[in-house]
């Protein structure tokens, strides 16, 4: 978790909070959790 929280810039107290079930998840702080991990999403018309 601390490394993901350098990762992210996000401090280790405040990842705690955002992922904590029944958090209220930004936009923003999922997308640097989810570049962190080093996982892309990608989004395709059908």
């Amino acid at each position: 978790m601390a490394k993901l929280a350098v990762d992210t810039g996000l401090g280790r107290e405040s990842l705690y909070k955002a992922l904590d079930p029944g958090a209220k998840l930004h936009y923003d702080t999922i997308l640097k959790v989810i570049r962190a991990l080093g996982v892309r999403l990608e989004a395709h018309a059908e």
